[in-house]
């Protein structure tokens, strides 16, 4: 494809900036410009990533000084920003301005929690800080790609990874009415959903052969899950959620119950998924259960669901990597520009991870 549109990634050496390079690399409607590490410019990005250095062997880290130069100068340009939450919010809005300013037009994805709320005393309530940018969040939208066809803004704010798992299985139960509003999920993710820096929760012989619950019901993303399954659905349903850390590295499987509006067979409610999902390139609902091997490393969702007259289960597999950050934000970068949405993203997992 000619006419590659330029890229930055906000977001250094983390597992998703990590993600978004490799996905980048194979893109081929994106060209990678530059990767921002403020504290290592001039570093080689292979350095920190030693499975990309095929690919990334010469390209090092830019300051934020030459980003905000680059972006001033690039007529059109695509951001994806991984950036930490209480970080991203004043890192984009500078960027921003600095466009305005040049008369540039950069789309932004933003991967971090910074705009994913519609307000800005919505977000301090959860995160207990100033959103450092308030002036922004009318400039981003937030949704899952599959809950909205088209943004009716110039930036996206992706859902947490562990938001996307469980709006895929519990909105279209609220929109097509099979579901009383109280809902009870519980999600097991991998250790790479909590970054790279090690901690006794991610400590390989701590988490090795282990399963265990966190922060159940007061994990800070239930109630971003509770406010995008309302304006997805447009339905206010009260969320029980119950994280739990798995002992493998990546991927989600979230399971999601609730009492069924009014009595349904397993077939129905299957078909009933299809149905919502039949012009979704990346979900796949069957009879079968969904295995996180079956989805790792790639961007799709794998579903299943089972009802037993009254009650309704709804189970789903994803990679948080991808799925549920870097291959999402892509997916709607792709529309953002004008691209097929499953553009470099149609690669399935490997199936032995």
């Amino acid at each position: 494809m000619s006419n590659k549109v330029p890229t930055i990634v906000l977001g250094g050496t983390g597992y998703v900036a990590g993600e978004l390079l490799r996905l980048i690399a194979a893109h081929p409607g994106l060209e990678l410009k530059a990767i921002l590490s403020d504290s290592q410019p001039g570093e080689s990005v292979a350095k920190a990533f030693p499975h990309l250095a095929a690919v990334y062997s010469q390209l090092k880290y830019s300051s934020l000084e030459s980003i905000t130069d680059l972006i001033a100068t690039l007529p059109t340009s695509a951001v994806l920003a991984a950036a930490p939450h209480g970080v991203s919010h004043k890192l984009l809005d500078g960027l921003l301005s600095a466009a305005e300013a040049a008369g540039t037009k950069p789309r932004v994805v933003d991967i971090s929690a910074d705009y994913r709320y519609s307000t800005a005393a919505a977000y301090e309530a959860v995160y207990k800080h100033a959103h450092g940018a308030p002036q922004r969040i009318k400039q981003f939208t937030c949704a899952v790609p599959e809950h909205l066809a088209h943004s009716p803004t110039p930036h996206v704010s992706h859902p947490g990874c562990f938001a996307t798992s469980i709006l895929l299985a519990t909105v279209p139960l609220l929109k097509l009415g099979l579901i009383e509003p109280r809902v009870f999920a519980s999600a097991i993710t991998g250790s790479t959903g909590s970054g790279r820096t090690p901690t006794a929760g991610t400590h390989h012989p701590q988490r090795h052969s282990d399963l265990y619950a966190y922060n159940a019901l007061v994990h800070r993303h239930a109630p971003e899950i509770t406010e995008l399954t309302q304006v997805a659905s447009g339905i206010h349903a009260e969320i029980n959620f119950v994280p739990h850390s798995g002992p493998f590295a990546r991927g989600i499987h979230a399971t999601v119950q609730a009492t069924a509006a009014k009595p349904i067979k397993t077939a129905e409610l299957i078909a009933a998924l299809q149905g919502f999902y039949q012009h979704s390139p990346f979900v796949r609902v069957s009879n079968d259960m969904p295995r996180i091997k079956e989805v790792a490393t790639s961007n799709y969702a794998h579903m299943s669901a089972v009802a037993d007259g009254n009650s309704i289960a709804v189970m789903c597999a994803i990679d948080n990597l991808v799925k549920g950050a870097a291959g999402g934000a892509v997916q709607w970068l792709n529309r953002l520009l004008g691209f097929e949405e499953s553009l470099g993203l149609i690669t399935p997992a490997p199936g032995w991870t």
